[in-house]
């Protein structure tokens, strides 16, 4: 493998992990949990990783293991300061509340047997001495279990010492816990439920695949073309060793069917140059392409960020991002090169970023930066402990529906040496997450896996594994088990078209959720680069309109809320020109059936008119009503003569002269579809707004 260099993509490292024997420690319940201890109480020292972070501390004995079942050295768990030290070495942990205990759990994940004493503290603060063993031996058995005397005793605190010296090499503490119960606990991986235990990584071939190294796949949300970074070819600019965009598309067989992958082409210039150049995102409408680096116009790059925007004379020169106090330390003080990754968000109002920074926790961390309203990013924020470890995360991958979050981690409690992990977003913060769970031996292999990406109908995953591969790492193919799936979203697309004329019209497409002045995303509309192109979670209703000057745009609703699956859905917009004579219509926004009190959100609507009646001073404009045919005439009448009635008093509200707004009620008197059905009936059940004077 290569050595690493300024700026590329993340070089895998073998840390020599012994792997335990198959079958020891399989997952399963206990019959009492095991608490882990809490709190850092004391240290007779810590060995010192990096700079910055907690690797090797105490506190990474504290919690649920973060090593074992694996075997093998590593920053998640501690070590003191010098490995083979004559003289004891000790750490005191504490529990966040005492607890009978029977057991006292000791896991040991590297040259176990080093322990020679182990000594509790009751509630009452009186010591006892639980184990000694005054001549340490190697241990085959990670797992120290302390018997407690009698029925057991309160724990309050656990004091471990070893000597490290008796056992050559290092010697650390995964984890310190008590266990209500006499009998062996379990340690195992967090694995997503139901987990098949045969899964398919089906490899792209040659036409992506090469002897050379293919990494870092990125998917259009419409699964139809596949970005990803390729190193070690004659074709690359610059030279073979550096790395370069390449992307392939999913062509069609006769019936519409997916006929395979096509030979891949280098992306080319400007988004390649002679330095290394990769991808790490791309946006739902596929025209605007996240770039490691900022490019230089001397050929160079620099650390940071860039996007290109793809239009009908190619790709533009990559322009770098604004990112408030962005830095990405080096792993060591003399090393200038630095390695990242980054994930986008589907509303590209959020970069997931794996860098190291001065609160991270180990080698790499996932933080999370905001686009603000000036177009420059927030400060990185840092995504919380729940996610980040003492050890390196990497490769971070946000599914279509913002809230499921793929990523790869050496410090969770794995397979190899790098496991894929999901976890999921639990409110609008970026810092709380579930606890990531392993998606299990059929996807995460004994060497580095990583690079999640999934397409928006949620159905396969695409990967870099170098476990069975062409040469170095390949890209693979997997079917998605269902507990590891994002939720269900919908691609929308369309255009946005003149109500009139029926052409095309430069605008911005703007989704809100319904019933709230709450803006899910927004994208630019170009008629020369094709369709819009929106991500929306389903089950929920949306509004969507188009925003152009001079017009004015219909609220259009889109009711996702009875959606569990994957949809594709074709909508166009249209925009109604502000000028005398027109009309517009407003169905199912202001009032519910049969009554003639605004419904929740119908205030952002009437604003919109409020708003281009302020915009034009001199506007007088006829309210309308009218209704189906259902019931009888009068109340029909009445309803509909209320409703206009009522669109008047928000409007005069707003501050809108009475002088500018003339009423009419037509009841069912003037339908523009037949009453026949429910859905047709809908079409009658509407207010409309006539432009008269300007």
């Amino acid at each position: 493998m290569p050595s690493s260099r300024a700026l590329r993509l993340l070089t895998i490292i073998s840390f020599g992990i012994l792997t335990p024997t198959a079958g020891v420690y399989a997952q399963a319940a206990t019959d009492a949990p095991v608490q882990w201890a809490g709190s850092v109480v004391g240290v007779s020292s810590e060995k010192r990783g990096e700079q910055y972070g907690e690797q090797y501390k105490a506190s990474q004995a504290l919690g649920f293991p973060s090593k074992l079942p694996q075997l093998g050295e590593s920053p998640t768990a501690w070590a003191p300061q010098q490995a083979e030290n004559p003289a004891e070495d000790w750490i005191q942990v504490g529990f966040p509340k005492p607890a009978l205990a029977r057991q006292v759990i000791v896991a040991e994940n590297v040259n176990p047997g080093a322990i020679v004493r182990v000594v509790v503290t009751d509630e009452t603060g009186t010591d006892h001495t639980v184990y000694t063993n005054p001549k340490p031996q190697p241990r085959p058995d990670p797992l120290l279990l302390v018997a407690l005397p009698g029925n057991g005793l309160t724990v309050a605190r656990v004091k471990v010492s070893i000597n490290s010296g008796a056992i050559r090499g290092v010697n650390q503490i995964d984890a310190i816990g008590l266990s209500a119960s006499a009998n062996p606990p379990t340690i195992g991986i967090r694995l997503a439920k139901d987990t098949p235990k045969d899964i398919v990584k089906e490899n792209l071939g040659k036409g992506v695949n090469s002897a050379g190294q293919e990494v870092a796949p990125v998917i259009s949300p419409d699964g139809r073309t596949l970005y990803f970074t390729r190193n070690y070819n004659k074709a690359n600019i610059g030279s073979p060793d550096r790395q370069d965009v390449w992307y392939s598309t999913l062509s069609s067989g006769s019936n519409g069917t997916p006929a395979g992958w096509s030979d891949a082409v280098n992306i080319g210039p400007p988004i390649n140059n002679a330095s290394d150049n990769a991808i790490s995102g791309i946006s739902a409408d596929g025209k605007t392409a996240y770039l490691l680096n900022i490019y230089q116009p001397n050929g160079s790059t620099t650390y940071g960020i860039s996007k290109s925007i793809r239009t009908k004379a190619g790709w533009s020169f990559p322009a770098g991002l604004t990112i408030k106090n962005n830095y990405n330390l080096p792993e060591r003080e003399t090393d200038n090169s630095v390695e990242t990754e980054l994930a986008v968000a589907p509303d590209e109002r959020t970069l997931i970023l794996s860098v190291r920074r001065r609160d991270t926790r180990g080698d790499r961390d996932l933080y999370a930066t905001h686009l603000l309203p000036d177009k420059t990013w927030s400060e990185p924020v840092h995504m919380g402990n729940t996610i980040n470890t003492a050890d390196t995360e990497s490769a971070p991958f946000l599914a279509s529906d913002n809230k499921t979050l793929y990523f790869t981690s050496r410090g969770h409690p794995g397979y190899g040496n790098g496991d894929i992990y999901v976890s999921r977003r639990l409110d609008e913060s970026w810092t709380n997450w579930s606890e990531p769970e392993n998606l299990g031996p059929g996807i995460n292999t004994p060497e580095w896996d990583g690079y999640f990406t999934i397409p928006a109908a949620g159905d396969f995953a695409y990967l870099s594994s170098r476990s069975n591969s062409m040469g170095e790492d390949d890209i693979f193919r997997l079917k998605l088990f269902p507990t590891i799936k994002p939720n269900p979203v919908a691609i929308v697309s369309g255009q946005v078209l003149d109500a009139q004329t029926k052409k095309p019209v430069a605008a911005q497409v703007v989704s809100d959720m319904f019933g709230e002045r709450k803006e899910i995303t927004k994208v630019d509309y170009d008629p020369e680069t094709g369709e819009y192109r929106l991500i929306l979670p389903t089950q929920n209703r949306y509004t969507l309109k188009a925003i152009k000057e001079g017009y004015f745009a219909p609220t259009d609703i889109l009711d996702l809320s009875k959606d569990k699956r994957f949809r594709d859905i074709k909508r166009n917009l249209y925009l109604l020109k502000i000028e005398p004579g027109q009309v517009i219509t407003m169905r199912e926004i202001l009032f519910e059936q049969g009554h003639f009190d605004l419904m929740v959100g119908a205030d952002a609507e009437l604003d919109r008119v409020v708003d281009m009646l302020n915009k034009y001073s001199t506007m007088e404009i006829l309210v309308e009503g009218h209704s189906d045919n259902q019931g009888e005439w009068e109340p029909n009448m009445k309803l509909s003569a209320d409703r206009v009635q009522t669109v008047k008093d928000y409007l005069i509200a707003k501050g809108v002269p009475d002088t500018r707004i003339q009423t009419k009620a037509w009841g069912p008197s003037r339908p523009v579809a037949s009453n026949e059905t429910e859905e047709k009936r809908k079409l009658n059940r509407r207010v409309e707004f006539t432009i008269l004077k300007m």
